[in-house]
């Protein structure tokens, strides 16, 4: 496919400002730690949250995940800790080269503690689901301070107290964004922020747009395939509507897309603001990636799901990756919020 069509625009951003790293990702495959050594080079073009140029951000992640998802997937968290970092005004804990993981999930019978000894912290305990631990050079963790709080810290993932999981990965998607548990055994860590700063800063919410983002990507990267059908041979009056379907949904999820860079940039998603829209447009994209795939399988058949390794690990890529939505409860949280606020 020409480059060209690799880069996926955002409101007023045109999708040619993305072209050479959606062209440079074509050329890493689905190799995470080539895709991770793209991301320590090319990392820091990506403009922060906030900032002004919100949008270029979104458009960013959207052209990775539509050229690859893994390697959206590989991305994501990385530029996730970058703005962590700043937003905690600690950007000189990534060194150059360096390459950043977030694990952040809690498990049951399973915990990360920080002790503190003469102004010193260490962890100690096993986080499960840290996306590719083994291939990363640093991550920022939540770790618990006490009964009540949870910090967040820097590690080194290459300290000799760091001892991976060794749970079977056996995905159809992403299966090279392999996810273990890691064991800490008093590894050395820099707190970064106060105790509790990691879910109250207003970055928690933007950093869930900014996965929504790359969903949209992955779904845009559906709908592609469905245009090249389409561009194959003449569409009857069911096709046509199978892929208007899929255009107008997207177009409504990249406009919500717009607006929330818009309002993040404008500071009005700040606080509860910000949950709420980070509620509302993790929503909306995640149904409208969905409605994608449900278009394209009813537009195509099963031919490229059976015959098209590209598209077939495209769409399971897909579908993994938006488990990590939490669906029905995160509408009815917004639903209470909306019952709560009155907004209309």
């Amino acid at each position: 496919m020409d480059s060209k069509r690799f880069g996926v625009g955002l409101g007023a951003v045109t999708g040619s400002r993305w072209d050479d790293l959606a062209a440079r990702s074509a050329d890493v495959g689905r190799d995470p730690v080539a895709a991770l050594r793209l991301a320590a080079d090319g990392g820091t073009d990506v403009p922060l949250p906030g900032g002004g140029a919100t949008a270029e951000r979104w458009a960013a992640l959207a052209t990775l995940s539509a050229a690859d998802l893994s390697l959206a997937r590989a991305w994501e968290p990385h530029l996730d800790a970058l703005a962590i970092l700043a937003e905690a005004d600690q950007r000189e804990f990534a060194q150059p080269g360096s390459t950043w993981g977030v694990f952040a999930a809690e498990g049951p019978r399973v915990r990360v503690t920080a002790e503190e000894r003469d102004g010193r912290w260490r962890l100690h305990g096993t986080k499960p689901w840290c996306s590719l631990a083994g291939d990363l050079s640093h991550a920022l963790i939540t770790a618990w301070v006490d009964a009540e709080q949870r910090g967040l810290f820097a590690i080194d993932l290459r300290d000799e107290g760091v001892q991976g999981g060794v749970e079977e990965w056996v995905p159809h998607g992403l299966r090279n964004i392999r996810s273990t548990s890691v064991t800490l055994d008093g590894v050395p860590a820099r707190p970064v922020g106060e105790p509790g700063w990691y879910l109250r800063r207003d970055g928690f919410a933007w950093g869930g747009i900014g996965v929504a983002a790359v969903w949209f990507g992955g779904a845009v990267g559906v709908i592609r395939r469905m245009q090249q059908q389409a561009a194959a041979r003449p569409l009857d009056q069911i096709g046509e509507l199978h892929l208007g379907r899929a255009d107008v949904a997207l177009s409504c999820a990249r406009a919500l897309l717009a607006e929330s860079a818009d309002r993040i940039d404008a500071g009005r998603a700040d606080g509860e603001a910000g949950a709420v829209l980070a509620l509302q447009v993790r929503h909306a994209v995640h149904e409208t990636a969905e409605a994608v795939l449900r278009e394209a399988d009813h537009a195509m058949g099963p031919a490229p799901l059976a015959q098209e390794a590209a598209y077939a690990d495209r769409v399971a890529d897909l579908r993994l990756y938006l488990r990590q939505h939490h669906a029905e409860r995160d509408v009815a949280a917004l639903g209470r919020s909306v019952a709560a606020r009155r907004p209309w």
